[in-house]
C-alpha cells in the first residue's frame, strides 16, 4: 500500500466554498458596529448607507457615470430574472449556456417567458463560440461559469455597435475580473461571491441603452412588484439611489460596505484581480505537475480565476463521483478544506474558490492536502479490492 504522509502545513482559513465565499482577511463582526439596526431603510441613515454601497461599488468597479447601479432582491438570481422579465421580448433573443446557471436562464427564457430563443450550449469544460452569436439579438450569458470554471476571457467578441442588448450574469466575475462596461448593457452579481458578503442582495447595473429599452418597451407578460423597474413609463430612479424595492438587511449592507472598504485599502480592482489570479495560478502550478488531476476548463485561456473546477483523470478510478466525494470528505474531516466538492449538476471533481478574499498562502497550503487525500483514497480502494 502507498505510504501516505500527512502534510505539515495547513491552510489558516479552510473556507474555499464558491458561495457564500470566504470573508476578507482580518474580518471581524466588530466592523459592523455602525449598522443602523432597528432603523428603517427609508430613514436618512438607511438611505445614506445604501447610497454609499452603490457609490463605492461604482468607484471600485469603474462603472461609467451614466450607468445606473441598483440594489435588488433575491441575490444575483433576482437581478438576472428582473432583467430578463423586464427587457426581453422586444428583439430576437440568443441564450448562451456552458454550465448549470446559464442552463437555468435558458429554461426561464424558453419555458417561462416562452420566447422563441436561439439557444447555444457548450458542454462543461468548453465555452460557446461567440463568433457565431448574433449580437443584433438580445444576448443572455454568464461571464464566468461558477459551476464549470470556464469564463469569457475578454469582451472582444462583443461588438461595440451591436443592435441588441447584452445581459451578463457576472456574479463570480465582478471584483475579480476586468469587465468591459462598453460591451455590457445589463450586468448582475451578488454580494456573497468575490467580496464574501452576506446573501440575498443582488446588484443590477444598467447601461443607457438598457434604460432606453425599459422606457420604450412594455413586455406582454405581468411583472411582479419586485421586478418593476419603471414607473409611469420612466425608469424608477429611486432604485438606483438606494431606495430599494423591498426591505434590505442593514446588517448585510454594513457587511458589504466593510468589504468595499477593504477592497479600497488594498488597492481597488487591480489588487483584487491580482489576488484572484495568484490564487488560481497556485492551483494551476499544482495541476501542471500532477498527471492524475486536471482543470475542467479545456482551454487555459478560458479557465476561471475564481471558481476553479478540477477533475480526476486517473484511469484506474472507476467511480469518479464516489471518489471525488470521498476526497472532499477527507479534506473536510481534517478541517483543511470546506465545501469544495463539485456542484451537483457538474462533472465529479473538486471546486476551489480562488476569489479575491482568499489568501494565496492558504491555496498553496491546500494543494499537498489534495494530494494526500487522493493518495489516501487510492490506498483505501486498493485495500478494499
Amino acid at each position: 500500500m502507498t505510504d501516505v504522509s500527512t502534510p505539515a502545513a495547513r491552510p489558516a482559513n479552510p473556507r474555499f466554498s464558491s458561495g457564500p465565499c470566504a470573508k476578507f482577511p482580518a474580518y471581524s463582526l466588530d466592523l459592523l458596529a455602525d449598522a443602523p439596526l432597528g432603523r428603517s431603510h427609508r430613514a436618512a441613515v438607511g438611505k445614506a448607507k445604501l447610497k454609499a454601497a452603490i457609490d463605492r461599488t461604482r468607484g471600485i468597479l469603474g462603472v461609467p457615470a451614466d450607468y445606473r447601479i441598483g440594489i435588488v432582491p433575491a441575490s444575483d438570481t433576482g437581478a438576472v430574472e428582473m432583467a430578463m422579465w423586464s427587457l426581453l421580448g422586444a428583439r430576437p433573443v440568443e441564450m448562451l449556456a456552458w454550465e448549470s446557471f446559464g442552463e437555468g436562464w435558458v429554461t426561464d427564457a424558453v419555458k417561462q417567458l416562452k420566447l422563441d430563443a436561439t439557444v447555444r450550449k457548450a458542454p462543461y469544460g468548453q465555452i460557446v463560440d461567440f463568433a457565431q452569436v448574433d449580437f443584433d439579438s438580445d444576448v443572455v450569458f454568464t461571464w464566468n461559469g461558477t459551476t464549470s470554471g470556464v469564463r469569457l476571457p475578454n469582451g472582444d467578441a462583443i461588438p461595440a455597435d451591436r443592435a441588441g442588448l447584452t445581459i451578463c450574469d457576472a456574479t463570480s466575475a465582478a471584483f475579480a475580473m476586468d469587465l468591459p462596461w462598453d460591451r455590457l448593457d445589463v450586468t448582475t452579481f451578488s454580494w456573497q461571491k468575490v467580496l464574501g458578503g452576506e446573501a440575498a442582495h443582488g446588484m443590477l447595473i444598467l447601461s443607457p441603452r438598457a434604460v432606453e429599452r425599459l422606457e420604450s418597451y412594455t413586455p406582454p407578460w405581468p411583472l411582479p412588484k419586485i421586478f418593476r423597474l419603471t414607473k409611469g413609463g420612466k425608469i424608477n430612479d429611486g432604485i438606483f439611489r438606494g431606495e430599494t424595492i423591498n426591505t434590505p438587511s442593514m446588517l448585510a449592507v454594513e457587511d458589504y460596505l466593510a468589504a468595499l472598504d477593504w477592497a479600497a485599502r488594498i488597492g481597488g480592482l487591480p489588487a483584487l484581480i491580482a489576488r484572484a489570479e495568484a490564487n488560481a495560478a497556485a492551483v494551476a502550478d499544482f495541476v501542471d505537475s500532477h498527471d492524475w488531476i486536471a482543470n475542467l476548463a479545456e482551454d487555459p485561456a478560458t479557465a476561471s480565476t475564481t471558481s476553479v473546477c478540477l477533475k480526476f483523470t486517473d484511469p484506474d478510478i472507476t467511480d469518479g463521483a464516489a471518489f471525488a466525494k470521498a476526497v472532499a470528505k477527507r479534506l473536510e474531516a481534517e478541517g483543511v478544506a470546506l465545501d469544495i466538492g463539485s456542484y451537483r449538476d457538474a462533472p465529479p471533481g473538486l471546486r476551489i474558490w480562488c476569489g479575491s478574499t482568499v489568501e494565496t498562502a492558504d491555496v498553496a497550503a491546500l494543494m499537498p492536502w489534495i494530494e494526500w487525500a487522493y493518495l489516501a483514497e487510492r490506498a483505501a480502494l486498493a485495500a478494499a479490492a
